[in-house]
C-alpha cells in the first residue's frame, strides 16, 4: 500500500522529469471555493508521466532497466504515451500493447513518439495479458497502467502540488477507472483533505469494489471507456481507498459530455471525457458540497479530438 512518504520520494525523484501543473481559479461565483487542477498540461496530455517516470527511474537505479530492450506496457492511450515518453527521455525502447478500440488519435502520438505499437484484442484485459507475456519473454521493465507502487506513488505527486497551491482544499474531485491517481492522491493528502472518486455509471469499478468489500470485475463500456475502462479496480488504489475512506459517486455519460462542453464553452479548457467525468459530479449533483467548501477539481487529461465540441 502506497503512503504519503512513498509519493514524496517519488516526487523527488521525478522532479526535472515531470512539470509542475497549475491550479486555476474557477471564478464561476457557486456557493463554494472552485478550483481546477490543470494536469492536463503535463507531458503527453495526462497526469500518467508522473507514474512512468518514477515506475523507469526505480527500475534503472536498481539495475532493472535493460537499454537494449526497455520496457513494455498495456494500455488504452495515456499510459502508453507516457511510458514511450519517459522511456525516449531515457534513452531505451518502449513496446505498447492496446485494444482495437483505442482512439487513433493516441496511437497515432504513440507512432510518434517512436514507440512499437501492438494492437490487438477488444478490451485493456487482453493488452494487459500480452504485455505480460512479452515481459516475461523478453526481460522488458513491465509498466502497470494504474497497479504498481511506483505508478500510484508517482501519481500521488498531483495531491502534492494540490495542497501546496491551495492549502485550504477541504475536498478534491478525482475521476476513477484503474485507480492509480485516486491511489496516489488520496494518500499524498491523507489526513488534510478527503477524495472524492467520481465514476461513469458504465464502469463503476471502485463503486463496486467499495460495495463488495474487494476489487471485482465489472462490464466496460461508455463515453469515457477510453481512458477510465479498466475491469476492475487496482489494489493498490482499493486498499488506498479504505484506508482514507475516499466516498465513491456516479454520473452518467450525459453529465460527462455536458461537463467537458462547459469547460471548453465556460473556462476554455479542453479535456478528454474521462478527465470531464470528475466535474461532472458537481455540475450533476452527484456531489455538492457545502457553502464555503473549497473544492479542487482534478482534470487529469486532454488526449481528445476537439472536433467533437
Amino acid at each position: 500500500m502506497v503512503t504519503r512518504e512513498e509519493v514524496e520520494a517519488a516526487y523527488s525523484r521525478t522532479a526535472g522529469w515531470v512539470r509542475r501543473t497549475p491550479m486555476a481559479e474557477s471564478g464561476d461565483g457557486e456557493p463554494y471555493k472552485l478550483w481546477f487542477k490543470c494536469e492536463y498540461m503535463q507531458h503527453t496530455g495526462s497526469f500518467k508521466a508522473r507514474g512512468a517516470f518514477n515506475r523507469l527511474l526505480t527500475a534503472r537505479e536498481n539495475g532493472e532497466l535493460d537499454p537494449a530492450v526497455g520496457v513494455v506496457v498495456a494500455s488504452g492511450g495515456n499510459a502508453g504515451l507516457a511510458n514511450a515518453y519517459a522511456a525516449a527521455k531515457l534513452g531505451v525502447p518502449a513496446t505498447v500493447f492496446v485494444p482495437e478500440s483505442a482512439p487513433a488519435n493516441k496511437v497515432h502520438k504513440l507512432y510518434a513518439i517512436g514507440a512499437h505499437v501492438v494492437q490487438g484484442g477488444t478490451e485493456y484485459a487482453e493488452a494487459y495479458a500480452a504485455a505480460v507475456a512479452f515481459a516475461e519473454d523478453k526481460g522488458a521493465v513491465y509498466c502497470h497502467a494504474y497497479d504498481q507502487p511506483e505508478i500510484v506513488a508517482g501519481a500521488g505527486g498531483v495531491g502534492l502540488e494540490l495542497l501546496e497551491e491551495t492549502p485550504d482544499a477541504d475536498t478534491v474531485l478525482v475521476a476513477v477507472g484503474g485507480g492509480g491517481l485516486m491511489g496516489g492522491i488520496a494518500a499524498a493528502v491523507e489526513g488534510r483533505a478527503r477524495v472524492v472518486a467520481v465514476e461513469p455509471e458504465t464502469v463503476p469499478t471502485l463503486h463496486t469494489a467499495l460495495a463488495q468489500g474487494e476489487p471485482v470485475d465489472v462490464a466496460v463500456s461508455g463515453i469515457a471507456a477510453d481512458s477510465l475502462g479498466a475491469r476492475r479496480v487496482g489494489e493498490i488504489g482499493f486498499g488506498v481507498a479504505r484506508r482514507t475512506g475516499v466516498q465513491s459517486v456516479l454520473v452518467t455519460d450525459e453529465s460527462i459530455i455536458e461537463a467537458r462542453r462547459k469547460l471548453w464553452e465556460t473556462h476554455r479548457i479542453i479535456v478528454e471525457h474521462g478527465a470531464a467525468a470528475a466535474y461532472a459530479a458537481l455540475l450533476s449533483g452527484a456531489y455538492t458540497p457545502r457553502e464555503g467548501e473549497t473544492v479542487a477539481v482534478v482534470l487529469c487529461g486532454a488526449n481528445t479530438d476537439p472536433a467533437h465540441l
